[in-house]
């Protein structure tokens, strides 16, 4: 293992943690108290907000944008141009009127968290609040505004699931099961078995 690499061009702030062979790339801004994982991309332009913990084996590719209260496990994609938010009400000024509103987490800032081999597809939005599960696939230029499940395919503004995708991320058989049937399918393309239903897909083990 090596140590981090960061490009002379990124700014990376004091009391960040940057597993080994991570690689930062230009023009990337890692807010103070980041943690990154090991063996992770952050792409050129890439902004990590302060406190955000990313995963190792991730890849974030040009200009994501990764805000407050994100948590973002291993093994995700992200690519060009994803940003998240995390605010429902969101005004410059503050509420008296007297000044800007501040810019750190309060209790109305929502947290939002990306689970473990989650792919989000080129200049999609993640509204606030929300979870992506376990290997789930968001289309590109999609606008989630509500958690999804674990291997759920959503596309669309506002996203909606059109499919399951299997861990290898090739979609699962799209012709079972039938509205309001359960049944056991096979992914085409590396062999891994599901139980699908209408509401959900969970590998088999065994």
């Amino acid at each position: 293992m090596t140590a981090a690499f960061v490009h002379p061009t990124a700014l990376v702030e004091d009391d960040v943690v940057l597993g080994e062979d991570t690689k930062v790339w230009d023009s990337v801004h890692v807010r103070h108290g980041a943690r990154i994982g090991r063996s992770t991309i952050l792409g050129e332009k890439t902004y990590v907000a302060y406190d955000v913990s990313i995963g190792s084996f991730c890849k974030l590719n040009a200009s994501v944008y990764v805000c407050a209260e994100v948590t973002i496990e291993d093994f995700c994609m992200l690519s060009a141009h994803v940003v998240f938010t995390n605010d429902r009400f969101p005004r410059a000024g503050n509420r008296a009127l007297t000044g800007l509103e501040t810019s750190d987490p309060t209790d109305e800032t929502c947290a939002t968290r990306v689970c473990r081999g989650t792919t989000v597809g080129a200049n999609a939005t993640i509204g606030p609040g929300v979870t992506l599960g376990e290997f789930s696939m968001v289309g590109m230029g999609s606008v989630v505004t509500k958690s999804i499940p674990a291997h759920a395919l959503v596309i669309g503004n506002p996203a909606r699931r059109i499919g399951w995708v299997c861990t290898c991320g090739h979609p699962i058989d799209k012709s079972r099961p039938e509205a309001g049937v359960s049944a056991d399918v096979a992914c085409a393309a590396c062999g891994r078995r599901f139980h699908v239903s209408p509401e959900s897909a969970t590998e088999l083990v065994g």
